[in-house]
């Protein structure tokens, strides 16, 4: 006996220790998980955009102006609501992707934003990314096409800002 302790407690509480380091040790390598197959790659599709607005600003007139309390005479009314942001991902012709996104908040005022993960087997694409952000109804306001050769493994981002001319793909 050690300090009212038994011998037989101390090696039954080491050996418990041991085994319970060893099997943390061993399921912290295995199984091994793997998000994507070896022989695939990875097309990632996000963004968050405001659209423009729905309906142009107008200046109101000097009568709805009196009409409208003092604290609330601005003299431009501009419509909250946007229009959806439509998006549109094609590879090697075939369409991944083509929805209208629609503006997020509860007015519709906020940007339209999306995250999408295509998973590819490796190889060599001709990627076209599309979008349209105004009311018109057919084609695109902004456009890009790139040739990718994508490598086992790869993430390959397309990105969309505006004030850098549209497209972002990396």
């Amino acid at each position: 006996m050690i300090d009212g302790v038994s011998i037989f407690r101390v090696i039954g509480m080491t050996a418990f220790a041991t085994a319970l380091g060893l099997l943390v040790t061993v399921f912290d390598d295995w199984p091994i998980y793997k998000s994507i197959p070896d022989d695939a790659a990875v097309i990632k599709l996000s963004f968050s955009h405001g659209s423009n607005r729905k309906k142009n600003c107008r200046r109101l007139s000097q009568e709805e102006l009196e009409a409208l309390p003092l604290n609330m005479r601005v003299p431009i009314k501009c419509p909250r609501r946007r229009p959806p942001v439509t998006a549109e991902l094609t590879v090697n012709g075939e369409t991944l992707f083509a929805e209208a996104i629609q503006p997020s908040g509860l007015s519709g005022d906020g940007p339209s934003q999306m995250y999408k993960k295509f998973v590819v087997p490796a190889g060599t694409y001709k990627i076209d990314a599309r979008l349209r952000d105004t009311l018109r109804e057919t084609g695109f306001d902004y456009e890009k096409t790139v040739s990718v050769d994508l490598k086992p493994g790869q993430n390959f981002t397309i990105d969309f800002r505006p004030h850098t001319g549209g497209f972002i793909m990396q």
